[in-house]
C-alpha cells in the first residue's frame, strides 16, 4: 500500500488542504500560467454535479441561461465609478490583438455587470420586458497576488446571474430569493451549514447598494464566503442608460441584481468534510457514490466474484446509485481501497469468495470507517438509505462544529484575544458575535488582527441591541466577526 502523503490537519491545515486536493485528483497548479490551476476529472465531476443542482433551481425559478463575451471594452468599466475602482487592481487587459495595438483595450471579464448593462439597454424598452432573469456559466479572470487551488485563482469558473426589474421591491426580493437558493444548495447538497447575512458597506460588491452572502465555517474555524447576492439598485441602470416605459407611461431606470457562486465552493466542500486520510465527499456530490472491489486470489474464484460484482453494480444502478466495479488488474485490494479513500468515495463494497458463500458483502463508509456485512439480496436496496444517513451525518457534524465555535464577545479586546492567535495553518478560528457599527473605522480596528465583519446575520443568532465594541454607540444586533479566506 502506498505511503500517506497527506500532512495532518493539526500540523499544518494549509498544507493538508493542498495535499487533499492533489491526492484526491481534484486539481493541480498550472505553474506555466500564473495563479491558475488545472481542474482534474474528479474535481470537474464534482463541479458538474454542483452546476446541475444550481442550474435546475435557477431554471425552476424562471431564469434562462445566456453567454456574454469574455472581452469587455475597458471604457465600460469606467461608466460606474465605484465598480472600476473596486476591480482595478485585479484587471487583466488586452492591448494587442492580431499583431496590432488595439484602439481601445479590452478587459478580460472580472465580472459582467458592465457588458450586460450595455445589452440590457438594447433589450429593455417597456415594463412588459420585465423582469428579465438571466444566468451565465462562464470563466472570469482576476489578477490575484496570493492564490490557492479552488479558493482563489487567477482564472476560475462560476455562474453569474443578472436580472432587471421594474421596482426596488422586486429586485430586493430577487436578491434574497437567490440567497435562499445558495443556502439550500450549501446545506442540503454540500452538507455545509451557512449563515445568511448582509455585508457591511465596506465589504459590499463594488457598485451595489447592498450585498448579501452565505458564510461557512471551515474545520480550522476560518470563514469562507461561499456565495454572494447583490442588490445593485439603479446604479448600473443609470450608468448604461437602461430605461423603460413604466405602467404609468413615464420613463424610469431599471432596478438590477447580480449574484454568483464559483469553484470556490469545492474548496469549501473539501475543508468542511475531509480528514487526514484524504478527501471526503458528501454522497449528493460524489461522482461515484459506491465502488465495488472484487477480492479473489485464485483464477477459479475470479469468474464468480466478478459476475456477482457486475450484477450488484447493475442492481445499484437500478436503485439510482452512481456505482462502479474496480476491475483493474495488477493492484491489490488494499491498493484499491487506498485509491478510493483518497478520492472521497462515500461507500466501498468488498466482495470476495467467502462473502459469496455467505450470501453477503461488506459495506464500508468513508466518513466513519465503519464496516458492516449486509445480505447480498438486500444490499442494493439498502445502499440509498445508507448514503442518505452519511449525508445527514456530515451535515450534523458540521453544524455541531459551527455551534461549538460560535461565541459572543462584549469588547474589542475580547474579540482580539479570541482571533489574534488564529492562523490558516494552525487554525483555532471562531465566529465571534459582537455588536459593531457598519463603519469604516470599526472595520479598520478589526484589521489590526486580520479579522473582518463577515456579515450582519439574518438568522436569529443575536440577542438584541447593544453598544458597539469600538465606538460605544447603540447597535441593533450582533455581527459575525472572523478570520477568513
Amino acid at each position: 500500500m502506498a505511503e500517506s502523503r497527506i500532512t495532518p490537519r493539526a500540523q499544518d491545515f494549509a498544507a493538508w488542504y493542498q495535499d487533499v486536493v492533489l491526492e484526491g485528483n481534484m486539481a493541480e497548479p498550472a505553474e506555466i500560467v500564473k495563479g491558475c490551476m488545472v481542474i482534474k476529472p474528479n474535481g470537474y465531476a464534482v463541479w458538474e454535479l454542483l452546476q446541475r443542482q444550481l442550474d435546475d433551481r435557477f431554471k425552476a425559478s424562471g431564469h434562462e441561461n445566456v453567454y456574454f463575451p469574455l472581452l469587455i471594452p475597458e471604457s465600460f468599466l469606467h461608466k460606474e465609478a465605484e465598480h472600476v475602482e473596486g476591480f482595478s487592481p485585479e484587471l487583466a487587459v488586452v492591448t494587442i490583438a492580431g499583431g496590432e495595438k488595439l484602439a481601445e483595450p479590452y478587459v478580460l471579464r472580472p465580472t459582467s455587470e458592465t457588458i450586460i448593462g450595455h445589452f440590457f439597454a438594447r433589450w429593455i424598452q417597456s415594463w412588459r420586458d420585465l423582469p428579465l432573469l438571466l444566468n451565465q456559466w462562464a470563466n472570469v479572470v482576476r489578477w490575484e497576488l496570493r492564490t490557492r487551488m479552488f479558493l482563489r485563482t487567477t482564472e476560475f469558473l462560476w455562474q453569474e446571474g443578472h436580472t432587471a426589474h421594474a421596482s426596488h421591491e422586486e429586485s430586493l426580493a430577487e436578491t434574497l430569493r437567490i440567497l435562499d437558493i445558495y443556502a439550500e444548495v450549501a446545506e442540503q447538497v454540500m452538507a455545509m451549514p451557512v449563515i445568511k447575512g448582509m455585508k457591511t458597506q465596506g465589504e459590499k460588491f463594488a457598485g451595489a447598494l447592498r450585498s448579501y452572502s452565505i458564510e461557512a465555517m471551515m474545520q480550522n474555524g476560518l470563514a469562507l464566503q461561499a456565495g454572494t447576492s447583490h442588490d445593485l439598485g439603479q446604479n448600473f441602470g443609470k450608468a448604461f442608460d437602461v430605461q423603460f416605459q413604466n405602467r404609468e407611461g413615464g420613463r424610469d431606470y431599471v432596478w438590477q441584481t447580480s449574484w454568483g457562486v464559483s469553484t470556490r465552493l469545492i474548496g469549501g466542500l473539501i475543508m468542511s468534510h475531509s480528514d487526514d486520510k484524504g478527501l471526503v465527499l458528501p454522497p449528493r456530490l460524489a461522482p461515484v457514490s459506491a465502488v465495488i472491489v472484487p477480492i479473489f486470489r485464485k483464477e477459479e474464484e475470479k469468474t464468480a466474484v466478478l459476475a456477482a460484482s457486475q450484477s450488484l453494480h447493475q442492481e445499484l444502478t437500478r436503485h439510482g446509485v452512481r456505482s462502479k466495479v474496480d476491475e483493474r488488474e495488477g493492484l491489490t485490494p488494499g491498493a484499491k481501497f487506498f485509491h478510493w479513500e483518497r478520492r472521497g468515495i462515500p461507500l466501498v463494497i468488498e466482495l470476495g469468495p467467502r462473502d459469496l458463500a455467505a450470501g453477503q458483502a461488506v459495506l464500508k463508509r468513508r466518513d466513519t470507517g465503519t464496516k458492516q456485512p449486509l445480505p447480498l439480496a438486500e444490499l442494493a436496496a439498502r445502499v440509498p438509505a445508507e448514503l442518505e444517513r452519511m449525508q445527514q451525518d456530515l451535515f450534523a457534524a458540521a453544524q455541531a462544529r459551527l455551534a461549538a465555535n460560535t461565541i459572543r464577545a462584549a469588547s474589542l479586546a475580547e474579540v482580539e484575544e479570541i482571533l489574534a492567535p488564529v492562523t490558516a495553518e494552525k487554525g483555532g478560528g471562531k465566529f465571534v458575535l459582537a455588536h459593531i457599527q457598519d463603519q469604516a473605522a470599526c472595520e479598520e480596528a478589526l484589521k489590526k488582527f486580520k479579522a473582518t465583519i463577515r456579515c450582519i446575520p439574518m438568522q436569529d443568532l443575536a440577542d438584541g441591541p447593544g453598544p458597539c465594541i469600538v465606538t460605544g454607540a447603540p447597535v441593533e444586533r450582533r455581527s459575525v466577526i472572523a478570520r477568513a479566506y
